[in-house]
């Protein structure tokens, strides 16, 4: 067992302990603790919460490759992300959590007066979940099978046995807590060896100012080489490809199930908004980190790897290429490795990095602990979600309105359980690599709940007939769109499927407002629950006036 292999298993076992220690202490012994953590949670740990639920294996082991793979044109995940944030923190977060609902499902079918909106919710729900879902244990099978040497599908089946015990023990109380400490431990592995290369390559410790050096000599090498540059614009795909992607996350976070939840895991609607901007702040510290870590990575495999006799690579590259995600290849069997003969997965290359800059062994063990919280924290909300749209929204709410608290607990950890298992057998074999998968989710996200939260928070006419075909026909035609342009070829304006969100966004839209304003309007009383949404928490409107302690102001 060498040194390297032993620090790893060491930090990520002591990071296992750490999060099931987390998840037994927080045991959810409620509903309300299950569900919404007990409506208790202070904004700036729901912001390290909502900030490792966010940076899932999809930020953290693909977002850097992604840009380091395809450049400039990587950005519209960065943008997409960070700017759906504000879309939620502004539009729709505050106005949720006042709804005092424990789902999203729950709040669409509550606003609109409707059990058909409510079961569409949460069928749409468990389909986008468990869409994302799929990326991230993929994620947790790319660390794992790097660990222990071994393929990406046994570590898969690692990590869904982790997620099993920690998610169906604490529920949302247990997951967040966990989510804290995953979000410590994730920042900090992905921040050391950022700063450890930027020290190494331009002796400046603060990699967000020194990395505009590196990213110009990256275009000297790639003229040198013959291949487009890397920092232009449009290069791997259409001008229209880079919007549409941009909308579909930006549209898709705003209305991710699993993301909305975490805000109504706080007391009011003022802790709701400073839940946002604390995500913000915690999320910004690795999207801005992101691309340097990508310029670095590059320029490493440019200046060392690249160029090299194809008999005398580094040790790393045999372990990566064990794990079917590295290939080298002399192609023009001259011995000499080309760039264009190297073949890297985007999935690998934040893992690799610090073994291909050589940054010791703690620190390569760090980045693993790192990257298996990243999945595993994501995968637990989106795996409480999916509980959550069916033990609540279906079972509770549809099928058995009188069962018992423990009877509820029981179904919500069932369906933690199944969901848990059938995801990693689908991630066994996932369909895409783990940005593709992620922006598929997002994509339906934007064609269905975006359209349906922000009409029925900020349009009073919309109507129940009108959510339930927008929902419909916004994740039909998402559906469609990704498929076909994924095993069909088929596109429109070069948008390929991870952009085919804005497709389903505009339909949802479309539908919602012609059937809504075709059909009898909402009762007054549900026109001014919307309204009164808007206020503040210690405003109420009624009776078209605004009232505040039993007097109109």
């Amino acid at each position: 067992m060498d040194s390297q292999f032993l620090v790893s298993l060491l930090l990520i076992i002591a990071s296992f302990g750490l999060y099931i220690g987390i998840a037994v202490y927080n045991r959810a012994k409620q509903t309300s603790e299950f569900f919404v953590a007990g409506r208790g949670v202070p904004s700036v740990y729901n912001g390290m919460a909502i900030g490792a639920d966010w940076m899932s294996a999809a930020s953290f082991i693909g977002l850097a490759g992604t840009v380091m793979v395809l450049g400039y044109d990587g950005l519209a995940y960065i943008m997409g992300w960070t700017g759906g944030y504000l879309l939620l923190t502004f539009l729709l977060a505050p106005q949720l959590r006042k709804s005092g609902r424990y789902t999203v499902p729950e709040f669409i079918g509550d606003r609109f007066q409707s059990k058909t909106a409510l079961v569409i919710a949460a069928i749409a729900t468990i389909i986008i979940s468990f869409t994302y879902s799929i990326g991230q244990l993929a994620g947790s099978g790319v660390v794992i099978g790097r660990l222990f040497e071994v393929d990406a599908k046994i570590g898969v089946m690692i990590g869904v046995v982790i997620i099993a015990i920690y998610a169906t023990m604490g529920g949302m109380k247990g997951i967040t807590w966990t989510q804290v400490a995953q979000y410590i431990i994730l920042i900090i592995a992905y921040l050391v060896p950022i700063i450890f290369m930027s020290l190494q390559i331009t002796n400046n410790p603060l990699p967000w100012l020194s990395y505009g050096n590196i990213v110009s000599e990256l275009g000297e090498l790639d003229r040198e080489l013959g291949i487009s540059e890397y920092f232009t614009p449009f290069d791997t795909g259409s001008k229209w490809q880079f919007l549409a992607l941009m909308f579909s996350l930006m549209a898709g976070t705003a209305g991710l199930p699993h993301v909305i939840v975490r805000f109504y895991t706080v007391s009011t609607m003022k802790a709701a908004r400073w839940s946002g901007a604390w995500a913000l702040l915690f999320i910004g510290l690795l999207y801005l980190s992101a691309p340097a870590y990508a310029a670095f990575s590059r320029f490493i495999l440019m200046k060392q790897v690249a160029g090299s006799p194809i008999d005398n690579l580094p040790g790393w590259t045999e372990k990566w290429i064990n794990t079917g995600l590295l290939s080298m290849a002399d192609g023009n069997s001259d011995g000499i490795l080309q760039w264009q003969e190297i073949a890297i997965s985007n999935d690998i290359v934040v893992m690799a990095t610090p073994e291909i800059a050589n940054l010791g062994i703690f620190v390569i063990g760090l980045v693993a602990a790192g990257a298996m919280a990243a999945a595993l924290s994501t995968a637990g909300g989106l795996l409480m979600a999916i509980s959550s749209s069916f033990s609540h929204d279906i079972y509770f709410r549809i099928i058995n309105p009188n069962a018992s608290e423990k009877k509820r607990m029981a179904v919500a950890r069932w369906s933690i359980l199944i969901a848990t298992i059938v995801a990693g057998l689908v991630a066994l074999n996932p369909p895409g690599v783990i940005t593709q998968i992620v922006a598929w989710a997002f994509a339906l996200a934007s064609g269905t709940f975006f359209p349906a939260l922000i009409l029925g928070v900020w349009w009073k006419r919309a109507n129940a007939y009108g959510v339930i075909s927008g929902m419909i026909v916004g994740l039909l035609v998402t559906l469609t769109y990704i498929f076909l342009a994924k095993f069909g070829g088929v596109t429109v304006f070069g948008i390929i499927d991870t952009g085919a969100g804005v497709f389903g966004a505009v339909a949802a839209f479309l539908t919602n407002i012609i059937v809504s304003l075709s059909t009898a309007p909402p009762s007054q009383k549900t026109q001014e629950e919307v309204l009164d949404l808007r206020y503040p928490e210690q405003l109420k409107y009624k009776d078209g006036e605004v009232w505040k302690d039993d007097e109109v102001i």
